[in-house]
């Protein structure tokens, strides 16, 4: 039986335990029965890949290679998956540009196989590198079986710390993009700065206004490069989980409410 992450409580609490326990649960999870043979079995055989029609033709392969970039919901998507890999993203007009979504430009640069000469996965590394991001990823799947906002918040402390700290992207502008094309990310984002759900609606560059003035009036964030600051991200992600919870217990009480006023209203005949 796999090893399933311990998640005793929600909100901060849960944060700080999850934290506190951080490497013996994710070491035991990583040395369960699945996750061994998933990652032994692609670090053996990816280097015999090389075009994205090999890859979405070995369903264990495409598995860890997916659920390395969060998007295992994909697994039965080959065709689509395939179509945005052999597209490359050089091309402006490429799919993997296209997308809202910038995970699926992120694992098309990852594999590399349409353009350069040599994909990626001949290069050596490649296989350790893709198992140890699916890793990472798929305990956050486990622990998000349990508790989504938890999953939420070790995304968002992983995705920002590479996003403040990545150098080839050459403007404030183009971060702020890269956030709002990651749905998990985006998510964190707009529940920590008190953004509502009708939000995504709004013309893309007010969309990009309304989130750096936010950033900056309620996190001081001046710069996005300024979360590369350990103590500014704890504070970002502790806001998340208190907005989060609070807008859970909003909801449960409301339900509470209208569950009393139902069963106290007169039965009708």
């Amino acid at each position: 039986m796999s090893f399933q992450p311990v998640v005793p409580i929600g909100g901060l609490a849960g944060w700080s335990f999850l934290n506190s326990t951080l490497n013996t649960q994710k070491q035991a999870f990583e040395s369960g029965p699945r996750i061994t043979r998933d990652t032994e079995y692609f670090e053996q055989k990816i280097n015999q890949v090389s075009s994205a029609q090999e890859l979405v033709a070995d369903r264990r392969l495409l598995r860890v290679a997916l659920g390395a970039f969060g998007l295992q919901d994909d697994l039965d998507n080959r065709f689509l998956i395939r179509k945005i890999l052999e597209g490359g993203t050089e091309n402006t007009d490429a799919l993997a540009n296209k997308l809202s979504d910038s995970r699926y430009k992120d694992l098309t640069e990852a594999f590399g196989f349409a353009d350069q000469a040599k994909p990626n996965t001949q290069t050596p590394g490649f296989g350790t590198q893709i198992t140890a991001s699916y890793k990472t990823r798929a305990f956050e799947v486990a622990v998000g079986d349990q508790d989504q906002s938890l999953r939420l918040a070790m995304n968002a402390e992983r995705e920002l710390v590479k996003i403040a700290t990545d150098s080839t992207l050459d403007s404030e502008d183009t971060l702020w993009l890269r956030i709002m094309g990651n749905p998990p990310l985006r998510e964190v984002l707009e529940t920590t700065l008190g953004l509502p759900k009708t939000f995504a609606q709004l013309d893309i560059d007010k969309q990009l206004e309304v989130f750096q003035d936010r950033a900056a009036s309620q996190l001081n964030i001046s710069s996005l490069t300024d979360l590369s600051d350990a103590d500014l991200r704890d504070t970002l992600i502790e806001r998340f989980l208190l907005r989060d919870q609070l807008a859970a217990t909003s909801s449960l009480s409301s339900t509470s409410i209208a569950l009393t006023l139902l069963q106290s209203s007169p039965p009708i005949v």
